[in-house]
């Protein structure tokens, strides 16, 4: 299985899209400075993930979510949540 997550940073709101095998454990990484893209924006909070059967279905939804209109998709989210 392959993951497709977006984390939040709590400090400025900057979101970031990655693909993984192991969502848990990426966060820990990004949370620990181990992304150089990610490193300044420390805390990270998962925001959403997406699960898929292969690799090459997970990388087409990361880079759509890279994207311009993946970008508006992923603040859409953000702004229909209810923060509790």
């Amino acid at each position: 299985m392959f993951f497709v997550y977006v984390i939040r940073s709590t400090v400025n709101g900057h979101f970031y899209v990655g693909m993984t095998q192991d969502v848990t454990k990426r966060v820990i990484m990004h949370n620990n400075g181990g992304n150089r893209s990610t490193k300044a924006h420390r805390p990270w909070t998962l925001f959403f993930m997406e699960e898929y059967s292969n690799r090459i279905e997970a990388r087409k939804r990361e880079v759509y979510l890279k994207s311009g209109i993946g970008k508006d998709y992923i603040k859409s989210k953000w702004q229909n949540c209810q923060i509790l």
